[in-house]
């Protein structure tokens, strides 16, 4: 069985192609490419002709929201891509351009070939009553089907997967704080595998500051924002989506790698804001968890930005975190545990690989509707 993956993510493109034989998963190859005006269906035939080896089987793509309906890995139909398409004034940065590739995939593979989606807000389906309810009148809440979604979901799984694996002591899944930090930013609290709480929430605009995204911010401030300014909905969505953030903040760039190169004050600034917001969150999931045995960083910065995971830790001693600078300073695009052998708590910084993911769950739809 030959799988194509399809990441389509906020900043960039991944594909890939997995086989499945005699029990075992493989990636035979992986490519990342910048989100680009290259017509999606040429760029699938393309790839396709350089490392398919043989037939496609089936293409299964990443799909940022699923709503209420939504939450389970699926074959793509016409009522789930309608269902995916009301979903992208919730999630504009990414289900209409998930949408465009599962199209583009359908015209270059052929009608034949079944398409599959993975969510990320499947992994929060069952978050507890008390992380997914936000205080709104019940009316709204109940016809709107108003709750915290949570995004990100096959990142976290990633890290929490790959702890377990690279953990000296068998990775014993107890309470873990993961951090994807990239273009898009979120944090999660889990209890024995299982997410308890998470920064994003009815869309992916909520939580940590990201590259272009405001993350938290006083809803009474956007409201006054858009009288002032005399702004349409779809404009203050742009506004908190793409001029926000980092580049909001820096006023040239959200490029974390373009920040720390910067004598600019208000890159530090940026810095210093992102570090400090991502720092609360770990201290209130500290608090939500009765502590932490792991925390694991991943993502583009998460896992090559070692002064970046410095700032975020520093004075956290007080909670068993003892990071360890040198393993720290030298965990640069490569997986390591950062902290002490002899903090309480295992500092990671880990791949988050999604694709992998998305490959196990393909394949087993497959297997589970193949009988």
């Amino acid at each position: 069985m030959q799988t194509l993956v399809v990441n389509v993510g906020s900043s960039s493109l991944k594909l890939g192609f997995y086989t499945y034989q005699a029990g075992r998963l493989l990636c035979t190859v992986m490519e990342q490419y910048p989100i680009s005006a290259q017509d999606p269906a040429t760029r699938i035939s393309e790839f396709t002709e350089a490392h398919a080896n043989g037939p496609v089987d089936a293409a299964v793509h990443r799909i940022v929201h699923g709503g209420n309906r939504l939450s389970a890995t699926c074959f793509i139909d016409e009522d789930v891509e309608h269902t995916i398409a009301i979903l992208r004034s919730l999630a504009p940065l990414h289900n209409p351009a998930a949408l465009k590739w599962v199209r583009a995939c359908r015209r270059a593979l052929g009608e034949e070939v079944p398409q599959i989606a993975v969510f990320d807000t499947a992994f929060y389906q069952d978050l507890p009553e008390v992380a997914k309810r936000y205080a709104l009148p019940q009316r709204w809440i109940k016809q709107y089907s108003i709750r915290r979604y949570g995004f990100h979901g096959l990142a976290h799984q990633a890290m929490l997967r790959r702890w377990c694996e690279l953990s000296p002591t068998g990775g014993a899944i107890g309470r873990v704080i993961s951090l994807q930090l990239g273009s898009g930013c979120s944090i999660t609290a889990i209890q024995d595998g299982k997410a308890v709480d998470t920064s994003m929430g009815f869309s992916p605009q909520e939580g940590l500051i990201m590259a272009t995204r405001a993350g938290d911010i006083d809803t009474g401030l956007v409201l006054y924002l858009q009288e002032q300014e005399g702004m349409t909905s779809q404009a203050m969505q742009r506004t908190l989506n793409e001029h926000s953030g980092l580049l909001g903040i820096s006023g040239f760039s959200g490029d974390m790698r373009k920040l720390l190169a910067s004598s600019e004050a208000s890159a530090q600034l940026a810095i210093d804001i992102y570090c400090y917001r991502v720092r609360k969150y770990i201290g209130a999931y500290l608090a939500a968890l009765n502590g932490a045995d792991a925390i694991l960083f991943g993502g583009g910065v998460g896992q090559n930005a070692p002064k970046i995971r410095e700032k975020i830790l520093q004075g956290m001693q007080w909670s068993g975190i003892v990071l360890d600078a040198d393993a720290n300073n030298a965990a640069q695009g490569k997986e390591a545990r950062i902290s002490t052998n002899k903090s309480p708590v295992a500092v990671w910084a880990t791949s988050s690989d999604e694709a992998t993911v998305m490959a196990q769950q393909a394949v087993a739809l497959i297997s589970e509707s193949s009988g």
